[in-house]
């Protein structure tokens, strides 16, 4: 109902209030759920829903404006989000969504007269390998989009034909896996059962994953070993002994989508690596943090979950072990990049704003609720599953003596065989760019926006912790391909995503937007200059050092990348040899001139400033 029906909505927002138990921190959820019926969140309702939870309605205002899959204002019933990463554009994303804004007669982010429908776009969704892709209520999907697919889905839309009678080719997600290694081939049928894993000492399990070397498959590269043992050993508070494991599904960077894979083909081996980190540092306690794009996997790992629940894998006694209780539960994100830091992710699942903590203490000491925590991501979980039954001399002896064990890349953009490839880390990206049919590359961009752009002349270096380290995402760009552009989408990417909590990163990444804006409108115009580079250079320094959190750091990584390896997309665009104001002055004071019948012009206004 997009007009808002306030019994209706009261009570629906009652019923998942109920099946909540009234948890403030399930804020979240309640928020999801409710809006899953309501299709928006109007303010009587969102103070209905705060005073249920005895909530200041400000905070959960703060919430509901905070992530960007909730409506505070009415939305159409049927709601087309495009996926609006870089590859998707490179595929003709943009051109499909104008032709489908033209044949429902909408224009992005808003909705038609009769409140059916509204289009537009979202960051990327995790598809890049089968895109252009879009979301459909934020919990259905549609790959590979085409004009013919456009027309039909228009044809749908304006016939009001209900989502669950399309095409079902048209919700295929497919998982591509050019190349498997240990962790996408599975684990062997003669491995030993999580109850023989479990049975073994805590110390025991902490000690073999330390032998293995395993570093986290996040980005950030932290021992897992080191970061587990801090978390047994860290002291509670009056809390109680409680800890808790954390697995960061919230695989939000651009270009990443090996944790989809892992999570739809490889879920029991991360719930095993989850229930052994449990065992390993006396949690009680686990979550499994699902990004929103990813909400059509919830019904399937959930009955993943329930099976397990079943065979005694969970639960009281888990695995058969008496004395050891470890369930897990799955929160549902709402969309927000930043809630991939952890504990940005961790303030999320108390029910709040994902925005960054200040560290320390850090969430091995106090995360979730005030419990000592890990978080690691779902490639990581599943590594443990397997280093803890075939051993930490075997995963070690995998990769470089510093980089040990595999690494899954997602590929896509200018290649023949967009998909999955693992490999040992150690190996060269040219192999990689061999393998997956990638002609005439000019860069690739490898871990993300907030990773590393690679030129060719890099292309000999390796996948590494200490060479090119990477989150998993690996874009390709050809020759044809205006990097300028690229650093451009990415840096709009940033500004979009920022939490908003330090100056720097909310203002700074803007900046950078709006520099870029100009250095684009100049090619022809002359109206960029080396002054712009400068300023480009200057806050690229400030948000690397001086923002709260790691979003900020990194949000000018393609723009410094790009400058220094492809400095001449950004000159071609300097055609003035001095300063040129982003906006006309004298245009700015025209109207209040007119207001008071003055006629001075501003070349006088000029002349007068410099007599």
């Amino acid at each position: 109902m997009t007009a808002f029906d306030q019994p209706l909505a009261f009570h629906a927002a009652d019923a998942v209030l109920a099946r909540w138990g009234h948890d403030p921190h399930a804020l979240v959820q309640v928020l999801r759920e409710t809006q899953a019926q309501t299709h928006w969140l109007p303010r009587d309702l969102l103070a209905h829903i705060a005073q249920a939870l005895r909530l200041p309605l400000a905070q959960v205002e703060g919430v509901a404006t905070f992530y960007r899959f909730f409506h505070t204002r009415p939305v159409g019933r049927l709601r087309v989000l495009f996926s609006d990463n870089i590859t998707d554009r490179l595929l003709g994303s943009e051109a499909l969504l104008s032709r489908l804004c033209e044949r429902l007669g909408v224009v992005p982010g808003q909705i038609d007269a009769q409140g059916r429908f509204s289009v537009d776009r979202a960051s990327c969704t995790g598809l890049c390998d089968q895109g252009p892709a879009l979301l459909i209520n934020h919990h259905q999907v549609i790959t590979r989009l085409d004009a013919d697919r456009i027309e039909a889905l228009a044809a749908l839309m304006l016939s009001e034909v209900p989502v669950d009678d399309w095409p079902t080719e048209w919700f295929r997600v497919d998982n591509t896996v050019h190349r498997a290694d240990a962790l996408l081939t599975g684990l062997p049928a003669d491995a030993p059962g999580l109850s023989t894993v479990i049975a073994r000492e805590p110390q025991a399990l902490l000690d073999d994953l330390a032998r293995s070397g395993l570093r986290g498959r996040g980005g950030a590269g932290f021992p897992t070993a080191r970061k587990w043992q801090a978390c047994r050993d860290a002291d509670s508070d009056a809390s109680g002994p409680q800890r808790c494991v954390v697995c960061n599904a919230d695989e939000g960077e651009p270009g990443t989508f090996k944790d989809r894979a892992l999570l739809s083909e490889h879920a029991d081996a991360v719930f095993d690596g989850m229930t052994i980190a449990a065992r390993a540092i006396g949690a009680q306690q686990g979550w499994l943090y699902l990004r929103g794009e990813y909400r059509y996997l919830l019904p399937q790992l959930q009955a993943v979950l329930e099976r397990r629940r079943a065979s005694g894998l969970l639960g009281a006694n888990a695995a058969g072990l008496a004395g050891f209780g470890f369930d897990i539960g799955i929160h549902l994100g709402a969309g927000a990049y930043v809630c991939g830091e952890e504990s940005a992710l961790i303030e999320s699942l108390e029910g709040k704003r994902g925005s960054p903590r200040i560290r320390p203490p850090f969430p091995v000491e106090r995360g979730y609720l005030g419990r000592p925590t890990v978080v690691n991501n779902v490639e990581t979980f599943c590594a443990v599953a397997h280093i803890a039954r075939r051993g930490g001399d075997w995963w070690s002896g995998i990769g470089l003596a510093s980089s040990t064990g595999t690494k899954i890349h997602s590929v896509s953009g200018d290649c023949e065989r967009p998909g999955l490839y693992e490999y040992p880390l150690g190996t060269p990206i040219a192999r990689i760019l061999a393998d997956c049919g990638a002609h005439d590359a000019q860069a690739v961009q490898v871990g993300g926006p907030s990773g590393t752009c690679v030129p060719a002349s890099g292309f000999q270096r390796r996948i590494a912790f200490d060479d090119v380290p990477s989150a998993g995402a690996f874009m390709v760009f050809n020759g044809t391909r205006d990097l300028f552009e690229v650093a451009r989408h990415f840096a709009r990417f940033f500004a979009h995503e920022s939490c908003g909590l330090c100056t720097p990163c909310r203002v700074g990444t803007e900046l950078v937007v709006r520099r870029l804006d100009k250095l684009a409108l100049a090619r022809g115009a002359g109206r960029g200059s080396a002054f712009d580079l400068q300023r480009l250079h200057e806050l690229d320094e400030l948000l690397h050092s001086g923002t709260h959190c790691g979003l900020g750091a990194s949000a000018c990584n393609p723009l410094r990348d790009t400058l220094a390896h492809f400095g001449e997309v950004y000159t071609s665009r300097t055609g003035t040899p001095q300063f040129e104001p982003e906006f006309d002055l004298d245009a700015e004071l025209s109207a209040a001139r007119r207001v008071t019948g003055r006629t001075d012009s501003g070349a006088h206004l000029d002349t007068e400033h410099k007599s």
